[in-house]
């Protein structure tokens, strides 16, 4: 049986490339709510274009509330025993940044190019395939599978808070919005909204990233300074972001650019935001800027992901602490930011914003407003988790195990949910940064691991 799933997917694979190319060419970012779009546009249409695919396919397909679709194979009315769940949505790229169109799949060498190749319409393309090979083969399935997919994963998920009140989840679901072999442990996360008032300061503007959940890799300031000022600044810096710096009128123009990275993993990236501020502060200012941009770095400092300033440091067996401040904008006497923390289960979410809220206060900021959850842990032992780790086992040829991760996947407020692939190892995918890829082998690997997983769970 095995046997045959390869050598159906495989023999598949122009379609799943041609599928799959069709949805990265639709830019689906979250938009402005629009008629019949309350995510944007852009997300719509990729929803709707997956319904199309899967109505090509002769599964029976429906759509909740114009924001997540599914589609079922459930043979003589079977009950739905398992459900797949991917998103059609992806995060803001800027094409300038990426060696190929990033709305374009592009193959090189055996490795695919695109937004959302790999988070997260690569594997829902597996996902669907998975589930088209065990109907086209015709595998006897004693219960039903359902291939679920939405449009707001990457902000927060309220399409599936949607979907939840209106329609019943299977009872075993599992997300390849995360990573092998399976991941049973996610922590907690909160997002903080922040903002305060200044007067004055030789910083006339500053902007800096625009994903909540990425490191960010950009930033910029106008600053009254001296440009020799600026420069030996620059030359001193130690940051290893890269700065450039112009002046026009009598204002420094300064441009900083780090390396994004997932908040989850901020260690592998250079902040741009907290390099800038560090910078700035290291020329002449005075008055309550001044000390609201030192307090930041003060608690923010360049080069610190574990949350140590703000008194948040913490490890247990699912993992340590991250913090990343991804967003800043001062201009006007006014700021706003944002910063995203992922906590281990030592902590819970009353005391990540007590102990932020003060260390903010202490830089002449508040926390206006967040969101957050408290960690997902789903018991190992479960005859669902083993289940995927058998299979696992038996396609990859070693050993499983559970995990604990600092992203939240698309389960993370799904009982009993566990996220079951596609990353490898420590391969770094580019997930939400430039040049995001898959490699064709692993995407149609990732095929058989969902039909043997179907078969496993259903059969």
């Amino acid at each position: 049986m095995q046997n045959k799933i390869k050598d159906y997917i495989h023999s598949h694979k122009d379609e799943m490339l041609a599928d799959l190319s069709a949805l990265v060419e639709i830019p689906s970012v979250k938009g402005k709510p629009a008629d019949g779009a309350p995510f944007g546009v852009e997300p719509k249409r990729a929803l709707d274009k997956m319904l199309e695919i899967c109505d090509g396919m002769g599964f029976k397909t429906s759509c909740c509330m114009d924001v997540v679709g599914s589609a079922d194979y459930a043979p003589d009315n079977a009950e739905v025993a398992l459900g797949i769940l991917c998103h059609m949505d992806v995060v803001p790229c800027e094409p300038e940044n990426w060696a190929t169109d990033p709305y374009k799949v592009t193959e090189k060498d055996g490795i695919l190019y695109g937004r959302g190749v790999i988070d997260d319409k690569g594997p829902a393309v597996a996902a669907l395939y998975a589930m088209k090979c065990v109907k086209d083969l015709d595998i006897p399935l004693k219960k039903g599978v359902r291939f679920i997919f939405g449009t707001d994963e990457e902000n927060g998920s309220g399409d599936m808070e949607i979907y939840m009140k209106h329609e019943k989840l299977p009872p075993n679901v599992f997300t390849p919005d995360g990573s092998f072999p399976v991941i049973n442990v996610e922590k907690g996360m909160m997002r903080s909204f922040i903002g305060g008032k200044y007067e004055g300061g030789a910083v006339k503007c500053f902007r800096g990233g625009s994903i909540p959940n990425a490191v960010p890799d950009k930033a910029y300031a106008q600053v009254a300074a001296a440009l020799s000022d600026v420069q030996a600044a620059i030359d001193a810096d130690k940051s290893g972001a890269v700065f450039t710096a112009e002046e026009n009128n009598g204002i420094v123009c300064i441009n900083a650019g780090g390396k994004s990275a997932h908040a989850s993993t901020p260690e592998s990236g250079i902040n741009a935001v907290t390099a800038l501020i560090s910078l700035l502060n290291k020329l002449p200012n005075e008055g309550k800027q001044a000390d609201m941009l030192k307090g930041l770095e003060k608690i923010f400092p360049c080069g610190e992901t574990d949350a140590s300033s703000v008194g948040l440091n913490a490890a247990d067996k699912t993992g340590a602490t991250t913090l990343v401040f991804s967003i800043f904008n001062m201009e006007n006497g006014e700021c706003s930011g944002v910063v995203d923390v992922r906590f281990p289960t030592c902590l819970d979410l009353k005391t990540v914003e007590d102990k932020e809220r003060a260390a903010l206060a202490m830089a002449g900021c508040t926390l206006d407003k967040f969101m957050g959850d408290e960690p997902h842990c789903v018991d190992e032992d479960s005859e669902f988790v083993q289940a995927l780790l058998r299979v696992y086992e038996r396609i990859e040829g070693e050993k499983g195990k559970c995990i604990a991760i600092g992203g939240g996947t698309y389960v993370h407020h799904v009982e009993g949910g566990v996220a079951f692939g596609v990353e490898r190892g420590d391969t770094d995918y580019h997930m939400h940064g430039a040049d995001e890829f898959i490699t064709v082998e692993e995407l149609l690997r990732d095929a058989v691991i969902f039909a043997n997983a179907i078969v496993e769970i259903c059969g």
